[in-house]
């Protein structure tokens, strides 16, 4: 286990968001789920306090802290994609029932909690060995809003978009 583990803040839906988060990514699990012994801030007596679990070989913790506290870009999660197909899937998966897309992969899922979806692709690019295909994929991935493997790739080969 991770000495380290961050921590997420929910007022209820602790255990719904791990659910989800561990429904996405292979290698990922709920570990334990942790009771209110007592009336507590966090919730009632016998609800939900605290869930640990692993997101692809990432420990985390979600706490229902009994009150709503916003998620913000500083602390955030961006997951490396090896293709469309999966940026596609968890885009999808994470925008459900009231996330909100943002500029440059990023997106904020129902919980409010920032993910940005990256296609391995883009590091490639970036750090490619042609600089001017290199900066024509950030000018590409700055006006994208989920970002597009086939479209980077273009920008940096220097062809015109589809």
């Amino acid at each position: 286990m991770s000495k380290v583990s961050p921590c997420l803040w929910f007022n209820g839906e602790a255990e719904e968001a791990a659910n989800l988060y561990v429904s996405l990514l292979p290698g990922s699990r709920i570990e334990t789920v942790q009771k209110n012994v007592i009336d507590s801030p966090g919730g009632k007596a016998g609800t939900v306090l605290l869930v640990e679990f692993t997101l692809a070989g990432q420990r985390f913790m979600a706490l229902n802290g009994g009150m709503r506290m916003e998620h913000t870009h500083a602390v955030s999660f961006a997951i490396d994609c090896v293709d469309q197909a999966e940026v596609d899937r968890l885009w999808d998966a994470l925008l459900a029932a009231g996330g909100t897309a943002e500029q440059c992969g990023w997106l904020r899922d129902r919980y409010g909690v920032a993910w940005q979806i990256v296609p391995a692709a883009v590091r490639q690019y970036l750090g490619g060995p042609d600089a001017a295909g290199a900066a024509r994929v950030m000018q590409a991935v700055l006006g994208m809003i989920k970002l597009d493997i086939e479209g980077l790739r273009r920008a940096y080969q220097g062809e015109a978009a589809a």
